[in-house]
């Protein structure tokens, strides 16, 4: 496993550094493929094949120690069901969004014991194309639940509330989703959607803390993709971020899908002068990913050349798939819990 951390172009590398397959090249992946499972892109997973051998080497139930430290993996004692955790589920409701001018829908994830009379940090998690608020909450091999409630539990994260919108910010219900450069236009519309429409709903309605300091984004392949660019465009509202797989388009790219015309150009692949970045900043990708294949490679490299901070670390065998997940929340949360242990409040 390779963390890099870039900070203004410097590289500190850790040790036990391991090659791999991933070289700069377009995704190998053809389009009819995709076709042959649409369901499964539609979230960005494709099955776990190397995660239960690669669990049974790489993990033990050892005590956690607060580091800076990535793991390439998420610890079995984090992703796995334990009888002495209360675990919180998830459950869906509605907001009116001025952006796109409907009812949209979400899924949340309260903490067990959630109430009230407490204020938590808040993650916003969002799906793959093709997906929608229910991708992750119907999906129980990401372990987000188990990750969140566990870890919570040994006191290492504050309890955290997860949102799961729907990331597809369309003005017209009648689109949809598909591979051309008109029909993904909503996803990079979600930017006024969360910030204008959902975030505001979510302070409103629940006893959330706010603050970029107990604000959190995450994101899985398009999603992924989204958490970047609002990252870069809005840095002062999210003070940890993890984008997992992200899918090409934020510059222009070709992939075997489509063309993307871009967000930005590569030079605009950075941080705003003077503004104030993010405390944590992840990218991450598994290094056998059928789907997006070095193109999370390749934002890595137009960051660190841009001189934006940022950890890159990669997943050795994950494929597009719920590995990737489980290594980027946990490895998140891990970097949430030395950032406060090293700057209390």
């Amino acid at each position: 496993m390779t963390a890099v951390i870039s900070a203004c172009g410097s590289n500190i590398q850790g040790e036990n550094d391991m090659s791999t397959n991933n070289v700069n090249e377009e995704v190998s992946v053809e389009a009819e493929n995709a076709s042959e499972d649409l369901s499964s892109f539609a979230s960005g997973i494709q099955s776990d094949e190397t995660e239960q051998s690669s669990d049974e080497e790489n993990n033990t139930a050892s005590e956690f120690e607060i580091n800076g430290d990535i793991e390439e993996r998420c610890p079995i004692k984090y992703d796995t069901r334990r009888s002495d955790v209360s675990y919180g589920e998830f459950s869906h409701s509605t907001y009116y969004s001025e952006t796109c001018g409907m009812e949209r829908g979400y899924s949340i994830l309260l903490p067990a014991d959630y109430s009230e009379d407490k204020a938590y940090p808040v993650l916003y998690l969002l799906h793959g194309i093709f997906g929608d608020e229910y991708s992750f909450s119907n999906d129980g091999n990401n372990k987000i639940k188990e990750i969140v409630g566990n870890m919570a539990a040994d006191g290492i994260i504050e309890e955290t509330i997860v949102v799961c919108p729907n990331m597809y910010a369309a003005t017209d219900p009648a689109q949809k989703p598909a591979f051309d450069s008109e029909s993904v236009l909503p996803y990079d519309n979600f930017i006024n959607d969360l910030v204008n429409d959902l975030m505001p709903h979510i302070e409103e309605t629940y006893s959330v803390l706010t603050g970029r300091d107990n604000t959190y984004l995450a994101g899985f392949s398009m999603g992924g993709r989204e958490t970047i660019f609002i990252t870069l465009q809005r840095p002062e509202l999210f003070g940890y971020v993890c984008a997992i797989s992200a899918a090409p388009g934020i510059v222009p790219a070709q992939d075997s899908f489509m063309t993307h015309a871009g967000q930005i150009s590569e030079s605009e692949m950075r941080f705003a002068e003077g503004a104030v970045e993010p405390n944590v900043f992840i990218i991450c990708c598994g290094t056998r990913d059928s789907v997006v294949g070095t193109f999370p490679l390749q934002y890595h490299e137009l960051l660190e050349t841009n001189g934006a901070d940022h950890i890159w670390y990669e997943i050795n065998g994950a494929d597009h798939d719920n590995t990737a997940i489980k290594s980027g929340l946990y490895n998140l949360f891990k970097q949430i819990a030395y950032d406060k242990s090293a700057s209390p409040d």
